[in-house]
């Protein structure tokens, strides 16, 4: 049996609420001005593989990430709005989540099926005995030109699958694609936004022919009746016509799942897979889950769950959306987008420049935040060095490489500084300790001014340090958040 094994999601904690775009551009656009909902906003040192890595550690076990993720053994990565065009993204998001380097990696892209299409090559490789547990990660942080209709629809997230024989929560009973290359929009090389063509096009000679003409395809290939379907799973960019194309193609009205464009905004190739998290957090034993997915074609899934999905948990959709701050100011989502080019001052204008050497030779530490563990004492550090920094032991070359990652830290010290440039005064920073060892300076990120205090409880998250803007280069570390 071959099909998914565990899920996970990330949502940025920011949430831009859709009538403060909608007020600010209300000059230009007045019909935008009663926009209703709210939009996740990534913060600013957020991205596509940010929160792919966030997706994916709700996704695998946490306890022991060097050793506990050691079964994984590819990595698909599917994003429109990747950070590198020749570096492999997924290669950052594996060795974020301290994988093993025995593993095939994948980018897939360019189109809004990457994200689908991603899932079906991952099911392949199992199939056909290529990867016994690959996982499967889709992340968008897509720009949009201010007042336009996508700058309200979009939204930032990221969503992860495992996939494998073992353990299944939801059985792959097949697929079915079509390569079309219909032109609902694009975005040419060096262009940062979208170019989108008239909306009934779309949706009449797009959706209309296409979505039905899939489904009915797979449904024949796996003698699955419409009706059979528990969940129907399709993002759309119009209002309830996912309802409409359902019951065209013979599926119940109440199958149709929430594709989340009040809450999320349309997260373009992670959208589909978010939206099956969602269900199968939902879902019971035995259903059936259609997902399909418009772009250039279209990709159709079928799943049934198992009843290893009963008392499956993870922290999901489910937990991300309740995970959320309002946020009114378009202004800063405007900056932490670099659509406004804001007065950064003369503390910003330093030379960051990244020592490549120095990114491969303490790859583990930098991306993966591995530190060492004594294997005599059991006393952890960070950084990993030959001697053990316990004064009562100072054993030599016996730690075994320790990810800090998972642990939780205490705020020991901390400051908020709005001297420092940040582009999200003031810059919070701090010295975190953890309970079995090891301590460092970190920034503290997605907090409140007032809000820390010694003895704060905080988590790790992988993020953007900071941006080589001469280079095009991004340079990622991790930073504490508060629990």
């Amino acid at each position: 049996m071959t099909g998914i094994t565990s899920f996970g999601a990330y949502i940025p904690r920011l949430r831009l609420q859709r009538q403060a775009i909608g007020e600010a551009n209300a000059w230009f656009a007045p019909g935008n001005a009663r926009a209703k909902g709210e939009r996740a906003m990534a913060n600013w040192d957020e991205d596509s593989v940010t929160m792919a890595v966030e997706a994916g550690r709700d996704c695998l076990p946490a306890a022991d990430a060097i050793a506990d993720r050691a079964f994984i053994d590819a990595i698909y990565f599917a994003s429109t709005s990747m950070p590198f065009a020749d570096r492999q993204n997924g290669g950052i998001a594996a060795r974020a989540l301290s994988l093993s380097e025995n593993i095939s990696s994948f980018d897939l892209t360019a189109s809004q099926r990457a994200g689908t299409s991603a899932l079906i090559a991952g099911l392949d490789a199992v199939a056909g005995g290529r990867a016994k547990a690959p996982l499967v990660l889709a992340g968008e942080k897509r720009k949009a030109r201010a007042a336009s209709a996508q700058e309200l629809a979009f939204g930032d997230a990221a969503a992860a699958l495992t996939l494998g024989r073992e353990n299944v929560i939801a059985k792959f009973l097949g697929s079915h694609s079509l390569t079309v290359d219909f032109i609902d929009h694009f975005r040419g090389e060096g262009e940062e936004f979208d170019y989108n063509w008239e909306e009934r096009w779309i949706r009449d000679e797009g959706y209309t022919r296409l979505v039905p003409q899939a489904v009915t395809v797979l449904l024949e290939k796996t003698g699955v009746k419409a009706a059979d379907i528990a969940h129907f799973i399709m993002p759309c960019p119009f209002a309830k016509f996912d309802a409409t194309l359902a019951k065209r193609c013979g599926i119940a009205p109440e199958a149709v799942r929430d594709n989340l464009a009040a809450t999320v905004g349309d997260c373009g190739s992670a959208r589909a897979l978010l939206m099956l998290v969602y269900a199968l957090q939902h879902a019971g034993p035995g259903e059936k889950i259609l997902v399909v997915q418009f772009g250039n074609g279209v990709d159709a899934l079928l799943f049934e769950t198992t009843d290893a999905l009963s008392g499956f948990s993870r922290g999901g959709v489910t937990a991300a959306l309740g995970r959320r701050r309002p946020e009114t100011n378009y202004m800063k989502f405007l900056a932490f987008n670099g659509l406004v080019d804001i007065e950064k001052g003369m503390r910003a204008e330093i030379d960051k420049k990244t020592a490549l050497t120095v990114v491969y030779r303490k790859s583990d530490m930098l991306t993966g935040l591995v530190g060492g563990k004594c294997r005599q004492c059991g006393t952890a550090q960070f950084p990993r060095t030959r001697i053990c920094v316990n004064p009562n032991c100072k054993a030599v070359d016996s730690q075994d490489p320790y990810s800090f990652a998972e642990q939780e830290g205490t705020v020991l010290s901390w400051s908020a500084d709005f001297l420092t440039y940040s582009m999200s005064p003031p810059n919070h920073y701090g010295m975190i300790t953890f309970a079995d060892g090891g301590r460092f300076m970190a920034d503290i990120t997605d907090v409140e001014q007032g809000s820390i205090d010694s003895g704060t409880k905080v988590k790790m998250v992988f993020r953007i340090k900071d941006f080589d803007s001469k280079r095009g280069f991004v340079r990622y570390f991790w930073k504490a958040v508060p629990v």
